[in-house]
């Protein structure tokens, strides 16, 4: 059955037209699965059955197809049109698809006699012009207010006529009354300067903002010149509107046609391409739109699909495009550009800011909404950077405290899925070493940490008691970290892969001069080598957290040893005084030194006359 399905499709794919067109492939069920285009169908259709196809994502495709269709067009601009259609209709498994389908509001220009203009969702054919779709709301309400200001033309949904007026039928309303509208329904205001207004907001809304400020001003001086000051300084105030709304928008430059920009950003999952429109060189359309990735789309085809659904939706008909790369796509009588430097270069730099912002927004989000996946990414970042074989979602980390050698002690915290476990941190009483010794503290702690890993033949083997062993349960951890540079990883490495024979990876957090966390260090066949981490990187907090958290917890432990060292070294050593007597005389007296240069009087008054007498002649 599937060497005939083979033979089948090798036989279409032989004589498929050497021709412009878009091919369709089909499930066993009959369901298109994937829809394409292609300047030579033959060509590209053959492509996907070569021997060498190493993507896994196409091979799957490739294992679901039993057949294929295609249909001829004219031209590759023909060709990437219909594949753009034929993806929006069928919405193919293995096709690219846009996530962000939401209608955006637009605004419409009404085909009544006295037009009305309001914004709407809602596209009605032969209603009236529709401008957008708007996807920042607050640019098209600025415009909104903008258009309010200059022209107040009626907001009534009532049907105005010229006959309607003339016959008396139709009254003010509020709007009239608080100056929003001139009252053309009681013929207030003529139909030829009400269609001379919305003539206008035509211009507004498509972009030439600066032209209506320029005929303002002429206006304006054309008043004044003929001492109609009163008027002249109406219109200056729209004129003046109008010119604040423009500086509020992104000017580059004077260009005579419009201008379209886009760029792109991808990951494994999702390409982000963002679209700027100009017109009269001022950004009146700006939109990211994400496509969720299937195959291994290139980021040229991404691209040319958006493009193709931009100016689709925006309803743009600019003769230049300005793109970051080349791309394989033709479109008549329009005009790619790949600035390298002036105006349109500040333009697409702008547009890739833009779609970078709104790639990391999207990132961000997905974290607060998924803090699993944040946890899965920072670890398998670390794994990456570590090339360690498991997702290091046990990691413990070891650290040194003593001063001079007194009081040494060790400390092991434990992270697991990036987050602390305190229950199973372990604190350690230095017992073999003498002195101020850090590398011999660790090699003890270490072999106590992981020697009951081994199994009891090899304890045996190996000396170990049960007094120098860690007795809590324990799992083996996917990686090792030493707070300190390459020497504590050495000895670390020799107690662990040497020694005790286990195969766990080892790393090092190193600090600079001013003591804190400069860089990491991991094994390189054999050999210690520096990671490079951004500092203000994710990672590199929540390394700098671990390597403060057990730096915290070993010095804790310190301060309570060296503590209890200095309160038992007098009081716990006078036979008859116990822990409960000792602590009600600290508490009372708040130091050893008060307590020794107390009277057998004020003693007394605490713990009794007895034991009073007998901690003043011991402490003698």
């Amino acid at each position: 059955m599937f060497n005939k399905k083979q033979e089948q499709l090798k036989n279409i794919v032989l004589n498929l037209p050497e021709k412009p067109g878009c091919y369709q492939y089909f499930d066993k069920e009959g369901t298109i699965i994937y829809v394409g285009k292609a300047k030579n169908l033959k060509r590209r259709v053959s492509s996907y059955f070569l021997k060498n196809q190493v993507s896994r994502k196409t091979q799957v495709l490739v294992s679901k197809i039993h057949d294929i269709q295609y249909i001829i067009v004219n031209s590759d601009e023909d060709a990437l049109l219909l594949e753009n259609n034929l993806i929006k209709k069928y919405k193919p498994r293995y096709n690219i698809l846009l996530k962000d389908d939401k209608t955006y509001p637009s605004v419409c220009v009404t085909n009544e006699e006295f037009p009305r203009i309001f914004k709407t969702r809602k596209i009605i054919p032969g209603a009236g012009t529709y401008y957008g779709p708007f996807s920042h709301a607050a640019t098209l309400n600025n415009m909104l207010e903008l258009i309010n200001r200059l022209y107040p033309l009626r907001r009534c949904r009532q049907a105005i006529t010229k006959d309607h007026i003339n016959e008396g039928k139709l009254k003010s309303c509020l709007e009239y009354h608080i100056k929003n509208c001139k009252a053309p329904c009681i013929g207030l205001q003529s139909h030829e300067e009400y269609m001379h207004d919305v003539a206008e907001v035509h211009e507004i809304l498509k972009g030439n903002t600066r032209s209506i400020c320029q005929k303002l001003l002429d206006k304006m001086q054309v008043l004044a010149s003929e001492m109609k000051f009163e008027e002249a300084e109406t219109v200056k105030k729209k004129y003046l509107l109008a010119l604040e709304f423009c500086e509020k928008s992104e000017v580059i430059a004077n260009y005579s046609h419009d201008i379209d920009v886009l760029s792109i950003a991808d990951d494994e999952k999702s390409a982000y391409i963002n679209y700027l429109h100009v017109t009269n060189g001022c950004i009146n359309q700006a939109f990211t739109f994400e496509y969720s990735k299937r195959t291994e789309e290139t980021p040229e085809d991404l691209l040319s699909l958006g493009i193709v659904e931009m100016r689709q939706r925006f309803k743009s008909h600019s003769k230049e495009i300005v793109i970051p790369f080349p791309i394989n796509t033709e479109l008549s009588d329009v005009t790619f550009t790949i600035p390298q430097r002036g105006d349109k270069k500040h333009l697409l730099d702008l547009s890739i800011a833009n779609v970078r912002q709104y790639k990391f927004d999207k990132a961000k989000q997905a974290e607060r909404l998924n803090p699993e996946q944040r946890t899965t990414n920072l670890l398998k970042e670390l794994q990456q950077k570590l090339k360690l074989p498991k997702l290091p979602m046990h990691i413990e980390c070891f650290d040194n405290s003593n001063i001079q050698g007194a009081d040494a002690v060790a400390a092991c915290v434990v992270f697991k899925q990036a987050k602390p476990s305190k229950k199973d941190y372990r604190k350690y009483n230095i017992k073999t070493v003498e002195g101020p010794d850090d590398y011999a503290s660790m090699a003890e702690v270490v072999f106590r940490r992981y020697s009951p890993l081994l199994p009891p033949e090899k304890q045996a083997e190996l000396g170990i008691s049960h007094d120098t062993t860690d007795r809590s349960e324990h799992i083996t951890p996917n990686l090792i970290i030493a707070d300190g540079g390459k020497g504590q990883m050495e000895i670390i490495r020799k107690i662990v892969h040497e020694k005790l024979n286990l195969d766990i990876p080892i790393a090092g957090l190193a600090k600079d001069g001013k003591h804190k966390t400069s860089e990491l260090l991991a094994y390189n066949n054999g050999q210690i080598v520096t990671i490079g981490i951004e500092s203000n990187s994710p990672l590199f907090l929540f390394l700098t957290r671990i390597q403060d958290e057990v730096h915290r917890f070993a010095i804790q432990f310190h301060r309570e040893k060296r503590s209890k060292r200095q309160i038992s070294s007098e009081l716990d050593n006078i036979k008859g005084i116990g822990e409960t007597t000792k602590n009600t005389l600290l508490k009372h007296f708040k130091s050893v030194n008060r307590i020794k240069q107390a009277s057998v009087e004020e003693l007394s008054d605490v713990i009794g006359q007895t034991k009073a007498k007998l901690i003043k002649e011991n402490l003698k």
